[in-house]
């Protein structure tokens, strides 16, 4: 398994928790929120770098959720690391 197979594994993983959720806006933003908090920026990258290639989020077999792939696309500027500032 690659770096990718392993991102898109643990994003559904976060994707379905919030999949129960009653209210799917509130869903999308759980995921996001959740995203942004606890995935290392290097993650983010990775991630959203691989979807400019794969704008469908499949990679081979593998694949990210609907909820998923819209949180992240919906939010990619807000789940873009900030540069580091320089003194």
């Amino acid at each position: 398994m690659n770096n990718v197979d392993h991102l898109i594994r643990l994003a559904n993983r976060i994707g379905s928790f919030f999949e129960a959720m009653p209210d799917r806006e509130e869903g999308i933003e759980g995921i996001s929120n959740h995203i942004q908090k606890f995935w290392a920026p290097r993650m983010r990258v990775a991630m959203l770098s691989f979807l400019e290639t794969h704008p469908d989020g499949r990679h081979g077999e593998t694949a990210l959720s609907e909820l998923v792939l819209t949180a992240i696309t919906r939010n990619k500027e807000r789940l873009t690391p900030k540069p580091a500032m320089m003194d």
